[in-house]
This record gives C-alpha cells, structure tokens and sequence, in this order.
C-alpha cells in the first residue's frame, strides 16, 4: 500500500516520536511504500490565507471552499497546498498520528485538514460520506492522551472515545469517503513506565502489520437516510453518531 502519515510531534524524545518511527520502520518492512508529512518539522502553517489561492475567483469577497473548487478547476494553489494535496491524492491510506489535545486534533493537524482537503477534489458536488473524493482508502488515528481508558468509557467522566473520536472519524475522515479503520489509542503515555511504553509500540507495529486487513468501522451509507436525511424506517441505527436515533424519530 501507499500510505502517508501526517504527523504532529514537536520533540525528538516524544512518545509521539517513538510512534512515528516505530510507524515508518513497521510498514517499510511489511512493503508498504510510506510518505511522512511531519508538520512541525515542515514548518507547515495550519492558518488559511487569501494567499493560498495564486488566481482567485472572488477576491473581495473570498469564500475559502468556493476558492477551493476554484483553484482545484484551475491549479492554482499555492506550493505547500498543492504538495500536501498530491500527497493525499496519493496515498491508499492516511494515518493521522498526535497528541490529543482538548478532545481533539492539535490546531496544526486540523489547519492542514481545513487546508489540504479541498472542495472540489476531497467532498464537494454531491461527493461526501460513501460516495466521497477519497474513496477506496483507508484511514486511521493513532494518538496518545493523558486519559486512562475508564475516564473514556460509556460511564466514563470524559464519555465515550467513539463519541469523541466522531467528529473526526465521521464529520473528517468518513466525510471525504474512507473507510476509517479502529484508532490506536496510547493511553495514559506520562503515567507509565519506559517498559510500558515500549510495550506500547510493540503493540502500535502489531496493529500497523494488519492495516491492509483489519476491518473498518460502522457507518451508514448515504442510501439508508431518506430526503431529509434522518434514518429510514426499517433502519436500524448502527454507527456511533446515529445510535440514539431510534429514540428520537418521532422528534
């Protein structure tokens, strides 16, 4: 497989360092063919810029997703766009790998997301969820958090890590069309001890060695929602985001 790792780390020594060279030795050995987009290392800016458009189509009024599909018409991004983006266009599987930070992506992962996937390319025109620009590919979180897995269960003071995890497993990854495959989770990184956490690699090679053949997570297909998009009769609800739907339908 093809298979780009976008990654946020901003130490040498970090876990998150351990990870991704664990990540790129693991795959390399199975075969895969790996790209790395180290972020902090790029000095890659997460901020979108009028300047990320080199011909756009509005620029008194600059709607950034009809630039988009502007500039995907036109090729006319600027570099750093342009080459993220021919990276994920790319790759048959994307892992996005980081530290958790307030329950979600650090800024820099979510600027290259609000940058890289692109109107017009990645969703757009009636391209989104099952029938999404990406298709066919696989994807994959893997992070670490301070949280131990009790504070992250159904009864857990956090809630639940799949309803965390639902923004950017569904409303990112599973929008652009990927089949979004189970998240490695290092959890409790500062509490454990260097044998743990070497245990944990071991554990993150092991998960990486099946990424061609785990199976991916429960979404709906666009075709199980009806006209206003609620769950049709008959549908039982079977993803994270629509489990409580049977409760609601008379809403």
């Amino acid at each position: 497989m093809k298979i780009l790792i976008v990654c946020a780390t901003m130490s040498e020594r970090s876990f998150n360092a351990a990870m991704l060279d664990t990540a790129t030795a693991t795959l390399r050995a199975g075969g895969h063919e790996v790209r790395l987009s180290n972020l902090q290392a790029m000095n890659f800016d997460p901020v979108t810029r009028p300047e990320d458009f080199l011909a756009p189509k509005d620029p008194a009024h600059m709607r950034y997703d009809l630039e988009q599909r502007h500039a995907v018409e036109q090729g006319a991004f600027s570099d750093d766009i342009a080459a993220e983006l021919d990276k994920l266009l790319w790759c048959d599987c994307l892992i996005l790998q980081f530290p958790q930070y307030w329950f979600s992506l650090p800024a820099i992962i979510k600027g290259w997301v609000d940058r890289v996937f692109v109107n017009g390319a990645v969703y757009g025109g009636g391209k989104w969820y099952d029938r999404g620009g990406l298709k066919g590919r696989r994807a994959m979180l893997a992070f670490s958090t301070g949280c131990y897995p009790s504070m992250c269960g159904p009864d857990g003071i956090n809630g639940d890590m799949d309803i965390i995890l639902w923004p950017i497993q569904n409303g990112i990854l599973r929008f652009a069309g990927m089949n979004v495959l189970p998240p490695f989770i290092a959890w409790s990184v500062a509490y454990k001890t260097e044998n743990q956490r070497q245990e944990m690699l071991a554990d993150y090679a092991e998960r990486l060695r099946q990424i061609e053949s785990a199976t991916p997570l429960n979404f709906h297909h666009r075709d199980d929602f009806t006209d206003k998009w609620r769950l049709k009769e008959g549908v039982a609800p079977r993803a994270t985001g629509q489990m409580g739907a049977a409760s609601i339908r008379s809403s």
